[in-house]
């Protein structure tokens, strides 16, 4: 198992490069800019001591480490004041800085021209540890690519040509050969065979068709050779509709913003409104405006350089640095810090069927024998799928592993979209649906069990059936509970599946709702539907998730079994399979939101305390700085716990 774990990690990271070339050159920069401008801090202040310079000589030298640390984050403060969005963290930091800066010009006060380059440099440290958590994962959609059919087989005055699909038109008719996929929807004209629709509806059982019967593009063909009439362009197929679906829906969902914008932008504001009227006020009633001006001035750029909330800027990043790393830790993989906001108030989630809250696996569920024996039943079925690759097959095969007896098995045949027959020890035994069956003239009846039922005949008499289904995982129920139990109000399924199979797995599980029968673009709008009140978490494992995972709040997908497009749709992942982990992450990450929201009380106490004495002219520039850098240190050591298991 611990083999298996760490082969999982490097695929991981394996992946995770793969995407942040630019990332990882982003956090490089940041680094390099970080020790430049401490290093020419540190110059500066030896210059300042053992040079006597003039003010705004000495303005020029600290100016160097001020742009190479406060470049970006001044030229985001003027986007903002262009865009009209000024109130946030960027520009609260360019005010207090350039108040410091300008301070030392005032007649009489001292220069504070260190502060102002190391609170830039503060806000760049606490930025980069927000880079290096969110990794931020470039969506690409390039896995989604594999549903896309590249050529068509185009019959045209009587030969098959190879053609670009987007070239097919109405009415066309296409050839579709075992092991094609599907280029464009339509409908057989003639042949029969089974289709693997995996890759739409995340189901692992073949379907069935057979002349006047749809089919749907990214669908791989399995058994037989169809003639297919076009219905739809490539452009309006299935498969094409899939992908335009994530696309959008990415550029659809708004994201969170983060904690410490949205505490910007209550905080800028009423601070910098504070500075000026300290400068206006006090002086307006003194009496002498002109004398009490430069004072009150050198308080106002005091007040904004306290209220610079460098703790802050720094310890909340951090808090969500550690709890993006306890998740991970805990094998659920979160793509960003706003969604650990959004997890943390979850109140409906909804759940794909296969792949998670079942194994995605078939097995035989259930033998029921007519005149023969349970274990003859099995071991005749097993004999003639003896060399079929269809799951089904694979699933009788393990349910009777001993197939090398001395039974002889010749002349296998196989009827596309109907099932297999086999000559085992001179009787003909065959295997397959009620169509094989009636093909051979025997009596076969309904079962009332959930599943795939496979039919078995020997010499056209019926001798009974076996059921085949697919497994609910066993974490599942606990899943749903623990859901329950964490306040999440509504947990619904969402299937491609058919309605009873739907049903008894929703029952099973104690959902408060499920839904069957859906294509993808169908669980797109149950979602659609669903979203509003609150958060809506969902959660999938195959291609046909992709849009929905896009669309939901918050996509969280398998990541073991789940495919590459759900994967890289989601902004969750989930890396061992287990439902139950879900609930775990919630718990989590609301953790992580009360550890930073201690954090903001804790620094505006004291950011408070000093504003106050500043107001009054009692604080010194150092004292302000040092208060900060007090508190910073107290509220990274919080932050530290996010890190610990919970």
């Amino acid at each position: 198992m611990a083999h298996h774990h760490d082969e999982h990690c490097c695929e991981c990271e394996h992946h995770a490069h793969h995407h942040h070339h630019h990332e990882e050159g982003g956090l490089k920069e940041r680094i390099i800019k970080i020790s430049v401008a401490t290093v020419l801090l540190v110059a500066a202040v030896i210059v300042e001591k053992t040079v006597t310079l003039k003010t705004w000589q000495l303005l020029l030298i600290y100016m160097v480490p001020y742009l190479v640390a406060g470049f970006d984050t001044l030229k985001e403060a003027v986007e903002g004041l262009v865009e009209g969005e000024p109130l946030n963290e960027n520009f609260l930091m360019s005010i207090a800085t350039a108040g410091a800066l300008a301070i030392g010009f005032l007649p009489g006060a001292e220069s504070q021209f260190p502060e102002a380059v190391f609170v830039m440099l503060f806000f760049q440290v606490g930025e980069m540890f927000e880079g290096i958590a969110e990794g931020r994962s470039k969506r690409s959609i390039s896995h989604l690519m594999e549903i896309r059919p590249d050529t068509a087989s185009l019959e045209r005055d009587g030969e098959v040509v190879t053609v670009d699909p987007d070239e097919l038109k109405v009415g066309d008719i296409v050839v579709i050969r075992p092991g094609d996929k599907v280029p464009v929807d339509g409908v057989v004209v003639e042949g029969s065979s089974t289709l693997n629709t995996v890759a739409l509806t995340g189901e692992s059982v073949p379907r069935t068709v057979n002349p006047g019967e749809e089919v749907l593009s990214g669908c791989i063909n399995l058994s037989g050779l169809l003639r297919v009439r076009v219905e739809k362009v490539f452009e309006e197929s299935t498969a094409s509709r899939i992908l335009r679906l994530v696309t959008s829906a990415q550029e659809k969902k708004s994201r969170s913003e983060g904690f410490i914008t949205r505490f910007a932008k209550i905080y800028t504001p009423i601070v910098v409104a504070a500075a000026v009227l300290l400068a206006l006020i006090p002086p307006a009633f003194s009496g002498g405006f002109a004398e009490a001006f430069p004072v009150w001035l050198y308080r106002a750029l005091m007040f904004l350089v306290v209220s610079c909330p460098c703790a802050l800027v720094i310890s909340v990043p951090l808090a969500f640095f550690g709890g993006l790393g306890g998740a991970s830790r805990r094998g659920v993989l979160i793509k960003g810090s706003n969604f650990i906001d959004l997890l943390s108030g979850v109140s409906t989630v909804v759940f794909d069927k296969t792949g998670t809250l079942t194994e995605g696996v078939f097995e035989v569920t259930a033998v029921h024998p007519e005149i023969i024996g349970e274990t003859d039943l099995l071991h005749m079925a097993a004999h003639v799928e003896r060399f079929s690759t269809h799951p089904v097959a694979a699933a009788l095969r393990k349910a009777y592993p001993d197939e090398h007896d001395d039974c002889s098995v010749t002349g296998t045949e196989e009827f596309a979209g109907e099932g297999i027959s086999a000559v085992v020890n001179g009787k003909t035994v065959s295997v397959g649906n009620e169509r094989l069956m009636e093909r051979v003239g025997a009596a076969w009846h309904p079962c009332s069990h959930k599943g795939t039922i496979i039919h078995v005949a020997i010499d056209g008499e019926y001798v009974g059936h076996i059921v085949i289904s697919d497994r609910v995982k066993v974490d599942a129920a606990e899943a749903v509970k623990a859901l329950g139990e964490v306040g999440v109000a509504k947990t619904v399924m969402l299937t491609g599946d058919r309605e009873e199979v739907g049903r008894a797995v929703a029952e099973e599980l104690g959902l408060s709702d499920y839904k069957a029968g859906l294509l993808p673009e169908d669980k797109v709008n149950e979602v659609e539907r669903l979203l509003g009140d609150g958060t809506l978490a969902f959660i999938g494992d195959g291609i046909n998730d992709a849009p929905v995972l896009a669309r939901a709040d918050i996509g969280i997908a398998m990541g073991a079994l789940g495919s590459d497009a759900a994967i890289e749709a989601a902004d969750v992942v989930v890396m061992d399979d287990k439902p139950s982990r879900i609930a775990e992450a919630i718990l989590l990450s609301r953790r992580t939101i009360r550890i930073a929201q201690e954090n903001i009380w804790f620094a505006i106490g004291i950011k408070v305390l000093v504003l106050l004495l500043a107001g009054l002219g009692l604080a010194t520039m150092w004292m302000a700085v040092f208060a900060d850098v007090g508190v910073t240190v107290l509220a990274v050591l919080n932050s530290m716990r996010t890190l610990r298991k919970a």
